[in-house]
């Protein structure tokens, strides 16, 4: 290949680069039981279209959930979800990864179910090393019980990124340095269930949920996971190899400007709690909220 050739090379693979900064690769669609197996209550899981749609039902005898069969240090985790239309007060749906040890780390996604006619919250929070209390909470901006729309997470060893379709809703940095512990050598399983939590979801648990409108039903589809499998010791080692995976590459180390543009919206417009801003229940600044650049 001339000078040419390869000057014209560079360029087009420095524009790949900046055209893919920060976005994650595009969720593949595939069935159920590619992923994922039921965790508890089978019989409340229902398979559509050879298993490409899942319908999770909750009653008053029993909700249900699944998780996936393997258990996974980074990647990139999505699901489309459409949630429990019409009075879903009480009723909690959650998506969220987490690893099984007394000190835990955990990814949380959990749909507050609401009156009818009233917005469902979305609840997330980070817990590392067992400690959580970093709640946030947003209004969406659209109806979320109407179609199905995309829920991912994306994480490596520099951040954790939560997003809405392509919206980034939540960063957590790595902030090691600073004395924050960050999720990098427990692999998690990912879950998802459908339960009745009216003692707390709703208003405080204030609203009870109306088992007049038994069964609820919130259908799942597109179950994506891209992620370092990992159970063995070994398998740690090799998931922290960084520059190993895409998901390690510099364009996903950090947001880039329109994905930090797409969060201050989301903080502006749609936030309705954010632990980083509770000065009662924080007096001073937990470290991670400035490094995240998410106040």
């Amino acid at each position: 290949m001339d000078m040419k050739g390869v000057l014209v090379a560079f360029i087009l693979i420095n524009l790949s680069i900046l055209a893919s900064c920060g976005a994650p690769r595009k969720a593949i669609d595939v069935p159920f039981w590619n992923n994922y197996e039921p965790s508890w209550s089978s019989h409340h899981i229902k398979y559509l279209n050879g298993g490409t749609t899942a319908e999770l039902l909750l009653d008053k005898s029993s909700g249900t959930g699944f998780q996936s069969k393997r258990s996974y240090l980074f990647g990139h985790f999505s699901m489309k979800m459409k949630l429990v239309g019409g009075d879903s007060a009480g009723v909690v749906t959650a998506f969220y990864l987490s690893s099984t040890n007394a000190e835990h780390d955990e990814i949380d996604f959990e749909f507050l179910g609401n009156r009818t006619g009233q917005p469902y919250i979305l609840q997330t929070n980070v817990f590392t090393g067992g400690k959580g209390d970093r709640e946030q909470r947003i209004y969406l901006w659209f109806d979320p019980t109407k179609d199905f729309h995309s829920y991912s997470v994306l994480w490596n060893t520099f951040q954790i990124v939560i997003f809405v379709d392509d919206v980034p809703i939540r960063v957590f940095k790595n902030s090691k340095d600073i004395g924050v512990k960050f999720p990098f050598n427990q692999p998690m399983k990912i879950y998802s269930s459908l339960w009745n939590a009216d003692d707390w979801a709703t208003r405080g648990g204030l609203e009870k949920t109306d088992w007049s409108g038994a069964p609820f039903t919130a259908s799942y589809t597109s179950f994506h996971i891209d992620g370092c499998e990992a159970v063995t010791p070994q398998e740690v080692q090799v998931c922290n190899t960084n520059g190993m995976k895409w998901w390690d590459q510099k364009a996903f180390q950090d947001l880039d400007g329109p994905q930090y543009r797409k969060l201050q919206w989301v903080r502006q417009k749609f936030t309705i709690y954010n632990y980083c801003t509770d000065r009662k229940r924080y007096p001073t600044l937990p470290l991670e909220c400035t490094r995240d650049r998410d106040l």
